[in-house]
């Protein structure tokens, strides 16, 4: 099967999102060990690319977890508390939004029960175990986890659904996740005190690119680039944007694991139609290979946290592509690392 590699909206950047601020940043100053994360200049890379400078948002060490997802997590977990005092958190995941549940869980003392798809390798369903999560194999790819955790959340009172995917009837608490994330993004805001020129994101369900197409898109601010990057043997949201409509596609085992996503969140999929400027898909030799450069100049990245610059890479290499992304040599990009590297 031929799969697209590209997509660009030359009309996204003049899209407006209704934007609510929220206080989850309040919320998750209050957590014990919280810290901002470190925006890290790679002037390496920047010269590679041919741009001004190139910063990587390093979430490989968030709230005493090895990635971002935390974030949004927290935040949700506990506004589905405050409405349903001690109920257990049921969840669906490839990896770190599970563990970042369970760890909550522990956190508010009660209950997690994490559904994973046969493919999650059994180290990671391991890590979710340790922090006290009960795990629950599914057979099938992370779509079928999350019908099942779904199925068992609504089995019986005193369960809670804690999903960073949204669908017809589930969008509210998707809707929490994306306002966690916002803390990443207003940590940028302040560490660079400008906008930057493009902003690259890796795209699993899409819920942290709709929480960056929010938060740059909202009334009255700059409206940088912001490029979505998946693997190439799971790119949804480029199949979906290229078709404009959601599309599932098949997927297949990825060093991005925490991208393996076949389908697009339906909360996030209406703000990425309209606000994502382009969307690039890369190899698992690709994001390896980015992963290794960003280790090699001291910032820890896994596969799914590196595929950012595997993405930049490979839209900046080539002229049309730059071209459309409207890039001058005295440019500033930021990448997401969502994910430590793990040893």
């Amino acid at each position: 099967m031929v799969r697209m590699k590209w997509y660009c909206s030359p009309s996204a950047r003049d899209w407006t999102s209704p934007f609510t601020p929220g206080n989850a940043h309040a919320f998750h100053r209050s957590l014990p060990g919280f810290a901002p994360t470190p925006l890290v200049s790679v002037p390496e890379i920047a010269a590679e690319l041919g741009v001004g400078r190139v910063l990587v948002k390093d979430e490989s060490w968030r709230l005493g977890l090895p990635a971002f997802k935390v974030l949004g997590a927290s935040w949700a977990c506990h506004q589905v508390l405050a409405r349903q005092p001690g109920v257990a958190l049921v969840t669906a995941t490839d990896g770190n939004h599970g563990r970042a549940v369970a760890r909550m869980a522990a956190h508010f003392g009660v209950e997690a029960i994490v559904f994973v798809p046969e493919v999650t390798l059994p180290q990671t369903a391991a890590r979710i175990a340790e922090e006290g999560a009960q795990v629950e194999r599914v057979g099938g790819d992370y779509d079928a986890a999350v019908r099942r955790a779904a199925e068992f959340a609504a089995g019986q009172p005193g369960r809670a659904l804690v999903q960073d995917t949204g669908w017809d009837g589930y969008a509210q608490v998707p809707a929490w996740i994306v306002e966690g994330y916002q803390t990443l993004l207003e940590e940028i805001d302040a560490d660079l005190g400008a906008p930057p020129d493009l902003l690259v994101v890796p795209v699993g369900v899409g819920s942290l690119a709709e929480a960056v197409v929010r938060h740059h898109r909202r009334p009255g601010a700059a409206h940088p680039g912001v490029l979505a990057v998946e693997p190439d043997t799971a790119a949804c949201l480029l199949a979906s944007l290229s078709a404009g409509r959601p599309v599932r596609v098949p997927t297949a085992a990825t060093v991005m694991a925490g991208l393996n996503c076949p389908t697009v969140s339906s909360s996030a999929w209406p703000v990425l139609r309209a606000g994502c400027d382009a969307a690039v898909a890369v190899s698992d030799a690709e994001a390896l290979r980015a992963a290794d450069d960003l280790d090699r100049l001291g910032v820890s990245s896994g596969p799914s946290g590196a595929a950012t610059l595997a993405g930049v890479r490979a839209a900046l290499a080539d002229p049309q592509r730059r071209a459309a992304l409207a890039l001058g040599d005295d440019a500033v990009v930021v990448l997401l690392n969502t994910e430590g590297r793990t040893r």
